[in-house]
C-alpha cells in the first residue's frame, strides 16, 4: 500500500503528512512526540496500511511543517491542538483512534476532549496522562525551571537540542542499541539546528507546565467516555515511566496495558510488536 505526502493549510501554516490506506477502513491519527516527526511512524504505516485509513501529520515547527518564527506563531500545546483540531476538520475524519507518543499525547488528549464523539479509541506509546508517568529524576529539574523560567534554565532546557541528548533519547532503555537506527536521531539533531529551532522549543518546554494540570480533565474523558485504551509502552523510559502505562487501568478498567522491553521511542524497535497489537485492539472499538 503506497504512503501518500501531503499538505494541508491550517490557518496559514502549512500542515505535512503522511497518509496511507483506504479511507474507508477504520481511521488513526497518528501524533509525534518530540524531538522527532511523523517520520517516527515510518516502520508502522507500512504494517498497517492494509487494515486502516492513517494519517499522521507533522506538528508546526517539526519535521517538514512549516516552522513560523516565534513573534508570529504561539507555540503552546493549546495552540497546537487548536491546528491539528482544523487539520482533523479539513481532512473531515469521521470516528478515527488516536495514536500518540511524548508530545502527541498532550495534543492528543485536548483533541479527544474537544471531539469526545469522534474519538473512540486511543493507543498510547510513552504518551503520558498521569502524574505516576513523569519520572521524577527526569521532571524535577523542569518542574523547578517551570516555577523561575530564567536564562540559566532556558540554558539547561536548551541543552536538551544537542545531538548527545537527542540521541539518549533513542538509545536509553533499549537491551540492544545496535537495533536502534542513526538516521531517525541524526535526521532529529540536524532539524533542531535550523535558525529559529531553538526559540521554537524553548517555547513548548516552558509551556510543557501546562499539561499536568490538564490530567484530571483527560482522565474525566476516559471515565466518563470509555474510549478503548491500548497502552503499548517502552518499559524502560526514562522519561515516562511504566506507571504511567499501568495507570490507564484505573479510569478504564479494561485498558490493554503492554509494557515492552524497549526506552522512550519504542517504534524504532518493536514497530512489528506494536502493530499486531494494533491489529487485535482496534476492531473492538472502531468500525
Amino acid at each position: 500500500m503506497a504512503i501518500r505526502y501531503r499538505r494541508a493549510t491550517v490557518d496559514g501554516v502549512s500542515v505535512f503528512y503522511r497518509e496511507a490506506g483506504d479511507p474507508a477502513r477504520p481511521t488513526l491519527l497518528l501524533l509525534h512526540g518530540f524531538p522527532t516527526s511523523s517520520v517516527m511512524f515510518r516502520d508502522l504505516i507500512p504494517l498497517l496500511a492494509d487494515d486502516f485509513h492513517l494519517v499522521a501529520p507533522d506538528l508546526p515547527g517539526f519535521g517538514q511543517s512549516d516552522m513560523p518564527p516565534v513573534d508570529e506563531f504561539e507555540y503552546s500545546f493549546d495552540h497546537l491542538a487548536e491546528v491539528i483540531d482544523k487539520f482533523v476538520g479539513q481532512l473531515g475524519l469521521g470516528t478515527f483512534g488516536v495514536y500518540v507518543q511524548d508530545y502527541g499525547s498532550p495534543v492528543g488528549f485536548r483533541l479527544a476532549v474537544k471531539r469526545p464523539d469522534q474519538v473512540r479509541a486511543i493507543i498510547t506509546q510513552n504518551g503520558n496522562a498521569y502524574e505516576e508517568g513523569l519520572v521524577p529524576e527526569f521532571w524535577a529539574p523542569r518542574r523547578a525551571s517551570w516555577a523561575d523560567w530564567n536564562p540559566s534554565a532556558e540554558a539547561q532546557a536548551a541543552a536538551a537540542l544537542t545531538f548527545d541528548l537527542v540521541r539518549w533519547q533513542y538509545l536509553h532503555g533499549e537491551p540492544d542499541p545496535e537495533l536502534v537506527s542513526p538516521d531517525a536521531y541524526t535526521l532529529d539533531a540536524l532539524l533542531l539546528e535550523r535558525p529559529g529551532a531553538r526559540e521554537v522549543n524553548l517555547r513548548l518546554f516552558h509551556d510543557y507546565r501546562t499539561n499536568p494540570p490538564l490530567y484530571p480533565a483527560w482522565q474525566a474523558f476516559l471515565r466518563e467516555r470509555r474510549p478503548g485504551v491500548l497502552a503499548a509502552w517502552g518499559r524502560n523510559d526514562q522519561i515516562f515511566g511504566p506507571d504511567g502505562a499501568r495507570a490507564f487501568a484505573r479510569d478504564v478498567p479494561d485498558a490493554e496495558i503492554h509494557l515492552l522491553d524497549a526506552g522512550h521511542f519504542a517504534l524504532e524497535t518493536q514497530a512489528s510488536t506494536i502493530a499486531a497489537l494494533i491489529r487485535d485492539f482496534a476492531p473492538k472499538h472502531l468500525s
